[in-house]
């Protein structure tokens, strides 16, 4: 009996040990396969490491996000289609985050640095450097401006040239054409219908904005009458200063600011063209430049409430530039600083059509600085650099005719930009009196 025993649990174990040997050497050929495929794949254990970390990782981060904002999972998932969680973020960062867009903006503008170009909510125009990389960004940009500008200028002069030599003149006498208040130069209408060309000789957007041929038709924008009615009484052209403060290179005194261009603008629109001009000298820039549009806002309000025959605005600004950037020009003979139409669109890339903001004189804006910029091209090569769009709206929106001019720069001599109000105060009169 003992026998029989010991031989059936040899038999068992010896049948056991059979059954463990029948199922490990399958599984070793198993492993071995996979590992020859893996290898001739080129799939190492790092990379199968990696994929399985990454997984982790994924999956853990969804189930974070997913925890801790579930509207959001849940916005995503029924929206983003084949896109990631993270994929989703990234592009509804804007609107899920404003304060992200808000900064994102704010940072394209210190990009800008001081190239004086005017904020709705904080302006730069004017303001000194902000630190090395802002100067630095602001250098840059400012060179690769002024080497356009060049392009652009020596474009028009070698087109004014043709135009001379077919006459028989010179340069000369087409400066002394200037003085007397004739065409130096003629730009096509046709050559203006062009949407490509219109834009390079006539306008820089800034990189915060855009525009297109819809919003910028030469034909249109000529086509509007910018005349104004001299017989009205009382005053009909306003000149005002959103940034009061703003001088120039050897300015002494607040006499010698935009505020002072601002009487001489009034007195050469009044003695020499005949217009009423009324200069209001509020400060708005004090005792800082912040919100300084939005202080502006109800005085000029108040003041087209006193004064029902304003047909046109005229916020005088000056720019800011590089500190080795000189914007300079001769203008019948005279060192003159050269002066940027500026229009704000109401329109970002980032917001889209800004509704708080929304202008409906901003068509008649563009026209009218258009119609400037194209008399100073035409009348006076080189002395209006160009129409400066952006997105913001800076009280443009009140008369279908409000302007706002920069001239020179902080670099300027207080002469320089004094002489610049008599080309100005020309080529708004060839304008307004359909001279043009």
């Amino acid at each position: 009996m003992k026998r029989h025993l010991k031989w059936r649990q040899k038999k068992y174990q010896g049948g056991y040990q059979r059954k463990w040997w029948a199922g490990t050497v399958p599984f070793v050929l198993l492993i071995v396969s996979c590992m020859y495929m893996m290898e001739s794949a080129g799939i190492t254990k790092n990379t199968v490491l990696d994929a399985a970390v990454q997984s982790l990782q994924a999956n853990l981060g969804y189930q974070a996000v997913k925890s801790c904002m579930p509207v959001l999972a849940f916005d995503a998932a029924s929206d983003s289609g084949e896109k990631t969680i993270y994929e989703y973020l990234a592009a509804n960062m804007d609107e899920l985050l404003p304060i992200y867009g808000y900064a994102r903006n704010q940072g394209q503008q210190l990009a800008m640095g001081d190239l004086g170009l005017p904020g709705e909510i904080e302006d730069s125009c004017g303001g000194g450097s902000i630190d090395a990389l802002s100067a630095g960004l602001a250098a840059e940009n400012e060179q690769a401006l002024a080497a356009q500008e060049k392009l652009d200028l020596q474009g028009t002069m070698q087109e004014t040239a043709g135009a001379a030599k077919e006459n028989g003149t010179n340069g000369q006498s087409s400066l002394a054409a200037s003085a007397a208040g004739e065409k130096v130069t003629r730009f096509s209408r046709q050559k203006l219908n062009d949407f490509d060309y219109l834009i390079q000789n006539f306008y820089r957007v800034d990189s915060t904005t855009t525009t297109n041929s819809k919003q910028l038709n030469a034909a249109e924008m000529l086509a509007k009458d910018m005349r104004i009615d001299k017989k009205q009484e009382g005053p009909q052209i306003l000149i005002y200063h959103t940034h009061s403060q703003e001088r120039f290179a050897d300015s002494k005194d607040a006499s010698e600011s935009v505020v002072g261009l601002g009487d001489r603008l009034a007195e050469l629109l009044e003695d020499t063209y005949g217009y009423q001009v009324l200069h209001h000298k509020g400060r708005y820039d004090l005792p800082d430049r912040d919100n300084a549009y939005s202080r502006a806002a109800p005085a000029v309000e108040k003041l087209l409430k006193e004064n029902p025959g304003i047909q046109v605005i005229i916020d005088l600004h000056r720019d800011g530039v590089a500190e080795n950037t000189r914007l300079v020009e001769k203008v019948n003979g005279k060192d003159t600083a050269t002066i940027m139409f500026f229009n704000g669109l109401s329109h970002t890339t980032a917001q889209g059509d800004i509704s708080y903001l929304y202008n409906p004189n901003l068509a008649d804006n563009l026209a009218f600085s258009f119609q400037l910029q194209l008399a100073a091209a035409e009348y006076y090569p080189g002395f209006s650099r160009f129409v400066y769009l952006k997105g913001y709206r800076y009280n443009l929106h009140y008369l279908p005719k409000s302007l706002l001019v920069e001239v020179g720069a902080q670099t300027n001599t207080y002469q320089e930009v004094l002489n610049a109000m008599e080309p100005l105060a020309d080529v708004l009169d060839k304008v307004l009196s359909g001279k043009n």
